[in-house]
């Protein structure tokens, strides 16, 4: 009989169930833990100013950390990257000059502007989201003309 209770369990050593591979997204996590998930993402947000960059003519957005960059230059230099072209020199009266395009904002308002006609501790505030657009369509937006 011992023999025989000894056979069993080896038999059942060998019959015993497979682990099961585990599925995506189980075991479900519970509300609590969504939220504490959310709460991190939201904070890494708020650790960067994202942006979407939209250009006229381009089938695609990007965004970019508007807080990465130290002033105008600079982030004129990465729109450039971005998007293989070229802005013109900025001037007061004229806008950009010597390029098809012309970087532009939206303020809080709902207005667009060009990017460098204020301050930049007044555009970091303000700025809901970029686009490049053709040099034609911004001239109205220049200040003086």
């Amino acid at each position: 009989m011992a023999e025989e209770g000894g056979s069993k369990g080896g038999s059942n050593a060998n019959n015993a169930p497979t682990a099961k591979a585990q599925v995506v997204g189980w075991p479900p996590i519970r509300s609590y833990r969504k939220n504490s998930f959310a709460t991190k993402k939201n904070e890494a947000e708020i650790s960067g100013m994202f942006m979407k960059v939209s250009m006229d003519g381009a089938p695609y957005l990007r965004k970019i950390d508007l807080k990465v960059y130290k002033g105008y230059s600079d982030l004129l230099k990465a729109l450039e990257n971005l998007f293989k072209l070229t802005i013109g020199e900025y001037s007061e009266r004229e806008g950009y000059k010597g390029s098809e395009y012309a970087p532009t904002y939206e303020d809080k308002d709902g207005d667009w502007m060009l990017v460098g006609d204020v301050p930049w501790d007044m555009f970091m505030s303000s700025c809901k989201r970029l686009r490049i657009m053709k040099g034609s369509e911004a001239k109205g937006l220049a200040c003086g003309v």
